[in-house]
């Protein structure tokens, strides 16, 4: 039995995201086995740990945060010490740069990505 297709991104402008050649305009959260968009946040330039599902499926071996185009998407100390706390590699980046670490590590280790798309 063949595994699950790891979902790829195809493409990301502001604004705007294909995965799989499925077109998403608003933030999505990526799984190794599905898509879930639209992803919202409560302060929608801030991540609280309360904006991430409690359950990322297996516990991934890392999280990968796009923070908008221009980064402007905060991480609070208190996310990113969760997740270090729990042994999940987090990696916070401008939204383009996070869509290529994702591509690059989706077929090698448990990844998850959670994308805003715009500022």
């Amino acid at each position: 039995m063949n595994a699950p297709m790891v979902p790829k991104i195809d493409n990301y402008r502001f604004g705007n995201i294909v995965i799989d050649g499925k077109q998403f305009t608003s933030d999505v959260i990526i799984y190794p086995d599905r898509v879930e968009g639209p992803w919202w946040r409560e302060e929608g330039h801030s991540l609280a740990l309360s904006d991430l599902p409690a359950e990322l499926g297996d516990p991934p071996q890392v999280l990968v945060i796009g923070q908008g185009c221009y980064g402007r998407m905060d991480v609070p100390p208190k996310t990113r010490r969760y997740f270090q706390e729990a042994g999940v590699e987090l990696i916070l980046e401008k939204t383009a740069q996070a869509c290529e670490t994702y591509n690059r590590l989706r077929e090698v280790k448990r990844v998850v990505a959670a994308l805003h798309l715009t500022c």
